[in-house]
């Protein structure tokens, strides 16, 4: 059976937790597996590393992104996921808090399949992620 997670990556750790409080107060109970920087979301994706034994039933549903990590940038991570057949298809939602318009553009262009920004307010930001969850978890019909 496949374990469909969601996989957030994101260094800030106050980020974090608003987002898996978000995903709570949501009502969105996939399992979320959390990654800190760049280095560490490739290791994971590419089985290696610290994630050498993550079993292959583990599809990632969805990927939220940050782009200002440490190692590895989100521009960098987006672009190594885009590129390799395995992980060409996953759902990435670049989840960021960068207002300028050249990430967005970027990321688009790497292929991003949704650009969000994170509201400062905590009410919108649990109502952005509950949104991202019923489209993402719900609504959208991913290739597997």
């Amino acid at each position: 059976m496949l374990d469909r997670v969601i996989v957030l990556v994101e260094d800030n750790a106050n980020d974090e937790e608003l987002t898996l409080r978000a995903f709570r107060k949501a009502n969105i109970v996939n399992r979320v597996v959390v990654v800190r920087d760049g280095a560490e979301a490739l290791d994971y994706f590419f089985a290696r590393g610290p994630h050498a034994e993550r079993s292959p039933n583990e599809i990632a549903q969805v990927v939220l992104l940050d782009l200002k990590l440490p190692k590895i940038d989100g521009l960098d991570v987006l672009r190594a996921l885009r590129a390799d057949e395995r992980t060409r298809l996953i759902p990435i939602v670049v989840l960021t808090s960068s207002a300028e318009e050249q990430d967005l553009v970027r990321s688009y262009g790497l292929g991003a399949n949704s650009y969000v920004r994170k509201p400062v307010d905590f009410t919108q930001f649990v109502e952005a992620v509950r949104q991202l969850g019923l489209y993402w978890l719900v609504i959208n019909q991913a290739a597997r």
